[in-house]
């Protein structure tokens, strides 16, 4: 028999904390920056003990670990889905719908592109892999709906490799500026200017 404290299973309130403690990240590491927060104030926020901190995250890094990594999860599951709804669709209109998708995702809260775009750089050798992790799974994405518009012969067939990695960067850089400003630039600028710059790229000769 599960024993249960207020009528809540013990897992259902480590989920809870773990919630807390990441929600309380995001504020705290975008709004203070990651190298200026203690974890005695995430856990002040989250109104969790430091006892519960630690039975959920090694270090206050692997908080900041799973918040990256959740924010490019969310955005890589909702741009393939789109996808997956475009099969029969031209190359052109699968890029510009995945760009909207994307761009729609990262900026549906500005401290997204500021966690993932900014204070997660630099951090340690272990976010720098998971961020390069990123960038290729990005990269090969961008480089597989390029080939596909090579099929189809809306651009030229080539090596799409470093192309991709380069609209990566590009797509950061314009995130990165987005966040910066306050208030934030029009969305429509940024996913407007990234299609632009990802189309003439992948369908240059």
């Amino acid at each position: 028999m599960v024993r249960t404290y207020g009528g809540v299973a013990p897992e259902q309130r480590r989920a809870e904390r773990r919630e807390k403690l990441l929600a309380a990240a995001l504020e705290r590491f975008t709004a203070d920056g990651y190298a200026q927060t203690k974890i005695a104030r995430l856990c002040t926020d989250a109104g969790v003990s430091t006892r519960n901190f630690y039975e959920e995250f090694s270090s206050k890094e692997q908080l900041l670990l799973t918040l990256h990594a959740r924010i490019n999860e969310a955005a890589y599951q909702r741009v393939g889905a789109k996808l997956d709804e475009l099969a029969d669709v031209d190359a052109v209109t699968r890029i510009a719908a995945a760009l909207d998708v994307f761009v729609a995702t990262v900026t549906s809260d500005p401290r997204l592109p500021r966690l993932n775009y900014v204070e997660a750089v630099g951090v340690s050798p272990e976010l720098e892999r998971q961020h390069q992790d990123w960038v290729t799974r990005w990269a090969e994405f961008i480089a597989t709906e390029a080939e596909r518009a090579a099929r189809h012969d809306l651009a030229p067939s080539r090596d799409y490799r470093l192309t991709s990695i380069a609209l990566v960067g590009a797509a950061t850089g314009l995130l990165r500026e987005w966040q910066a400003h306050e208030p934030p630039l029009p969305v429509d600028e940024i996913a407007a200017e990234l299609k632009g710059i990802m189309l003439a790229a992948i369908t240059r000769q």
